[in-house]
């Protein structure tokens, strides 16, 4: 098995292999994932660092993995009114959910419940599959880098 320990930060070598994870997994600092070639792979990292898609590893055997955030099902709020995201933003967060924020949207992982209390304040709701790259949070270990998809 190959174990990936080590961030490649700056890098500019191109990744000889991807590791394509979901969110929960890519919040872990301690899983056996599988590679894009079928390999498997022993993730042992710093605790407390959240993978983001595009974060290079260096793994044991000298390669450089990728990592990509899978696509997952999401449910998406958009707005032309940055007033009114807010709000549904600040609702969000008092139930402590992961948000990806965007230009006008915002973006969460799939939950019925959470999508009737955002259709009760509003507004539209759409069910899509996306990879979902939530903001790290003010005591995040990720520097506050903040990474946005589209």
């Amino acid at each position: 098995m190959i174990t990936i320990s080590a961030f490649l930060q700056g890098d500019p070598r191109a990744a000889d292999v991807q590791l394509v994870l979901p969110f929960e997994q890519r919040q872990k600092s301690r899983i056996r994932a599988r590679l894009s070639t079928g390999e498997e792979a022993g993730l042992v990292l710093e605790r407390g660092r959240l993978l983001r898609g595009g974060d290079k590893l260096l793994a044991s055997d000298g390669r450089v993995v990728e990592i990509v955030a899978a696509p997952e099902t999401v449910s998406t709020v958009r707005s032309a009114d940055p007033a009114r995201l807010v709000r549904a933003a600040y609702h969000l967060g008092n139930r402590h959910v992961a948000l990806q924020i965007g230009e006008g949207w915002l973006r969460y992982l799939h939950d019925h419940v959470l999508d009737d209390m955002v259709v009760g304040l509003g507004f539209g709701v759409a069910v899509e599959t996306a990879p979902f790259e939530p903001e790290g949070g003010a005591y995040s270990s990720s520097g506050g880098q903040q990474h946005h998809a589209h």
